[in-house]
């Protein structure tokens, strides 16, 4: 039986993975930043005995990051598959970033997976096979004008994914790229209520700029990761897959 850990778990298409996980049978071991919410995924869950949840701000250093892994390893022995999925989408062009952000985005999107991937990629070695599914976003070119550190982490992640694909595949360690489109995501739809725009108000918007009509939902980005997480992917390492409807930026 398959072990998934994911790096935010709790919500929006996290969760969804998470769920689909548990359906086909893993081991899941999540993690978020309410307590609550994770003991309420775990209760509501009638394969409680499956699923670990580890309490997690990915703004509060690596050492906390290091237990997640630990605990993990602790409860299932294995690790076999690590979606990094926890990002966060703040809205600021350079001339408006601030220290203070720019630290808040490198150190959720791009420091906690490094130093997560350091234990893992220990793991996997020795077990000499793993899967690792990186969250992308279209940014990663060079961005919109008003996500700049954004584009530099997603950036920044695509080059690491690569380079795990080419340095650890002789250790039987896959790594590839998802790059998710526009997503109605409750973090998306919070964003946009602080604008001022609903969510009706927001779909209709992008299905003027998606060239398939229509935003994704949680649930579209799920078959390729749970691709990427089985053995039907095994020869797959290095990849960059679009789940955008057809979206570029």
């Amino acid at each position: 039986m398959k072990t998934v850990m994911i790096l935010g778990g709790t919500k929006g298409v996290g969760r969804e993975i998470l769920k689909s996980c548990i359906n086909t049978g893993y081991h899941v071991s999540f993690s978020g930043r309410s307590t609550e919410i994770g003991n309420e995924i775990i209760q509501s869950n009638k394969s409680k005995s499956r699923l670990y949840f580890h309490a997690l701000d990915l703004n509060n250093g690596v050492k906390e990051i290091e237990n997640f892994y630990l605990e993990t390893v602790k409860r299932f022995q294995t690790i076999d598959a690590l979606v990094l999925y926890a990002g966060v989408t703040p809205v600021a062009s350079i001339l408006d970033t601030e220290e203070e952000l720019y630290d808040s985005v490198f150190n959720v999107n791009l420091k906690a997976p490094f130093f997560l991937l350091k234990h893992v990629l220990k793991s996997m070695k020795s077990n000499g096979s793993g899967s690792i599914v990186f969250f992308g976003s279209a940014h990663m070119d060079y961005g919109q004008m008003d996500r700049t550190a954004y584009a530099l982490t997603k950036g920044s992640l695509y080059t690491l994914s690569t380079h795990i694909a080419h340095h650890y595949a002789k250790f039987g360690i896959r790594s590839n790229y998802l790059v998710m489109g526009w997503t109605s995501t409750e973090g998306e739809v919070q964003l946009r209520a602080k604008e001022g725009v609903g969510e009706e108000e927001l779909k209709r918007e992008a299905a003027k700029v998606i060239p398939m009509g229509r935003m994704l939902t949680n649930i579209d980005p799920i078959p390729a990761v749970m691709h990427l997480i089985s053995d039907d992917s095994a020869m797959t390492t290095g990849s960059l897959i679009r789940v955008t409807g057809g979206e570029f930026i």
